[in-house]
């Protein structure tokens, strides 16, 4: 089983600086390498203060600038708001720098507080992702392409530069239909069952099961790479502050995604959570080696093939960079499906 180091972006305090905030990514991605993770996972949102990368393949960019050989991933790009002809352009542009080491993570978006403002309601946003997609592949595999359809219509054009390798494509679905679906197609797919149960998250695999299934029956392959919060902590006092600063990212994220959208100033506003401080203990992985071992072992038993590593809730970069460390050489040995990797 793979790891990636998902570079989270949240800035509970606007007045620690955007710039100190990308500073802090760039730091994680660079140590990432050195630790063995396969590959680091790029955010994208819009208006609000979590998950704040509103170009995440600019981010690639440098990241790559300053790696060799991580992969890098955007988690996801958010097709609705874009206008795919220049998008394709721009992917294309972003693979070349990033030497061919990105996979072009897409969705239909989460949040319909920034979606909304950004001119597509979420009730559009399954339709326009999807004919968006349709767009975006022929751009980046046909020379000439035109369309008439209900979001696109345009005349003959040819993306350039074309590509010179092709692209590895990733979807992000939640729900067990969608990832049976796409997984059935031979996508890649990213899923994640947020803060939600281990059965919920046994669902999600299930699906993707099935659908690969079908997809190996037709000749092709797929991959799914699971998020999840997780956070090795030193002790249970650790553990304990820790879950404290994770409830209190989930009062800001379930306002945007599935609460009213109430926004301050693009500050989220905590809401308070039907879920208590205990059940989400009991749907994150924040424990200290052993127990986390364990758990993740039951992951790679069912198959997941990478484990996309949601880590930063807030607390302090020296903080996770610590745990980045302590995670490598204390858990990943156990699970990697590459020692040498551990070792670069």
């Amino acid at each position: 089983m793979d790891f990636n180091h998902f570079l989270s972006s949240y800035l509970p305090d606007p007045a620690y600086g955007g710039t100190r905030l990308y500073r802090d990514m760039v730091e994680q991605a660079v140590l990432a390498e050195k630790l063995g993770y396969r590959s680091v996972s790029i955010p994208e949102h819009h208006l609000i203060n979590i998950l704040l990368v509103p170009s995440p393949l600019q981010l690639a960019v440098r990241i790559a600038s300053l790696t060799k050989r991580i992969g890098l991933v955007t988690s996801i790009a958010v097709l609705p708001v874009r206008d795919m002809r220049v998008f394709a352009g721009e992917v294309v542009q972003a693979s070349m720098l990033c030497e061919g080491r990105l996979t072009l993570g897409v969705g239909r978006g989460a949040f319909a507080y920034e979606l909304g403002r950004l001119g597509t309601p979420m009730e559009k946003t399954r339709e326009k992702f999807e004919e968006s997609l349709a767009v975006l592949e022929a751009l980046l595999t046909r020379e000439e392409v035109s369309w008439d359809g209900e979001y696109y219509r345009f005349d003959p054009i040819t993306i350039m530069p074309r590509p010179e390798t092709e692209i590895p494509l990733m979807l992000a679905v939640m729900a067990p239909p969608g990832i049976e679906a796409c997984a059935s197609r031979g996508y890649k797919v990213q899923t994640t069952p947020l803060q939600a149960s281990h059965a919920v998250l046994m669902e999600q695999v299930d699906a993707f099961k099935r659908g690969k299934a079908v997809a190996e029956a037709n000749g092709k392959s797929s991959r799914l790479s699971l998020q999840r919060g997780i956070y090795l902590a030193r002790n249970a006092e650790d553990a304990r502050r820790k879950l404290e600063f994770a409830f209190s990212y989930y009062q800001r994220f379930d306002n945007v995604f599935t609460g009213p959208g109430i926004v301050d100033n693009g500050r989220i506003r905590p809401l308070p959570r039907s879920q208590s401080l205990e059940e989400l203990g009991r749907s994150l992985i924040i424990c200290e080696a052993a127990e986390m071992i364990d758990r993740l072992s039951a992951y790679a038993e069912a198959g997941i093939d990478e484990v996309i590593m949601t880590s930063n809730f807030g607390q302090s970069q020296a903080d996770t960079l610590d745990m980045m460390e302590r995670f490598s050489k204390e858990v990943m040995p156990h699970l990697s499906g590459d020692r040498k990797r551990s070792a670069a």
